[in-house]
């Protein structure tokens, strides 16, 4: 199955996860499924995106979850983007136009009213496993010079040249790439080694306390020796993986042993990643 049925199989999946209400708080509090969300949004396939979209839709209809959906890094730009493609269907752009207002509207009075909101449609539930795992963290990095697929294998060359890189996902339109390091490996490593392409030069993106983005340059005399991973990317071990216990994978409402199918083959595509 190609990498583009793989994630139509997959958001749809989440859709039909989101169309629940007793879902959408747990798939938000959720350290994987937003994110993963937000990186669909930006996938080539017209009905991913639409598909992606109507899973976000569903979430924002739960009152509590607005404002941390707001918040979330890259959702606003996102669907900026999209509204915004010259490709876009027209109801694709309709749809994001609407999640875009009602994510825009969130205030002080709203976010004091979702706690009590929260009630309504929270669930406990285990979701992706491995979003907290502290042995690894995400990096967000902002490319100046990833405009094409030349560029975007020079990059991938570089950073998997990098011993400690665990995985990495790109956002063509954004100039973006989000990379899966060990927690002992230095996001300045990362910077050194897109810098080190002379064609490329990498910020890092972080996120500021009311929500928005902060762009940050590595110094030029911050640049760290990078030591290189000589076989392959130094994946975490198996014990962590987490295809490993799937019995507290995702599952669909009053059942466990459905998650041994589809929901492990989800949780492996969006904590694991892959290359678009």
């Amino acid at each position: 199955m190609s990498a583009e049925m793989d994630a139509l199989t997959v958001v749809n999946q989440l859709r039909d996860l989101a169309a629940d209400p007793l879902n959408r708080r747990a798939i938000v509090e959720d350290q994987g499924c937003l994110p993963g969300l937000i990186l669909f949004l930006d996938h080539p396939n017209p009905q991913v995106v639409y598909s992606a979209l109507l899973a976000v839709r569903y979430l924002a209809e739960c009152r509590a979850n607005r404002e941390k959906m707001k918040g979330e890094l890259g959702m606003m730009l996102s669907l900026q983007n999209v509204m915004q493609k010259s490709t876009s269907p027209g109801e694709t752009k309709l749809l994001s136009s609407e999640i875009y207002e009602i994510l825009q509207s969130v205030d002080k009075e709203e976010a004091d009213q979702a706690e009590a909101a929260a009630a309504s449609c929270k669930r406990k539930a285990h979701f992706f496993l491995g979003s907290n795992n502290k042995r690894a963290k995400t990096v967000v990095l902002h490319i100046d010079g990833l405009d094409d697929p030349t560029r975007r294998s020079l990059c991938e060359e570089a950073l998997l040249k990098i011993r400690g890189v665990i995985s990495f996902t790109f956002q063509m339109a954004v100039k973006r790439c989000v990379v899966r390091i060990r927690s002992e490996l230095k996001a300045e490593a990362l910077g050194t080694a897109i810098n080190s392409t002379k064609v490329m030069t990498a910020q890092q993106v972080l996120k500021t306390d009311d929500g928005g983005e902060l762009m940050v340059p590595f110094k030029e005399d911050a640049a760290v020796l990078v030591e290189e991973n000589t076989d392959i990317p130094d994946y975490l071990p198996e014990e962590e993986s987490p295809s490993q216990d799937q019995a507290k994978a995702v599952t669909r409402v009053g059942s466990i042993t459905d998650g041994v199918g589809w929901l492990s083959t989800a949780a492996n595509f969006l904590t694991r990643s892959f290359y678009w």
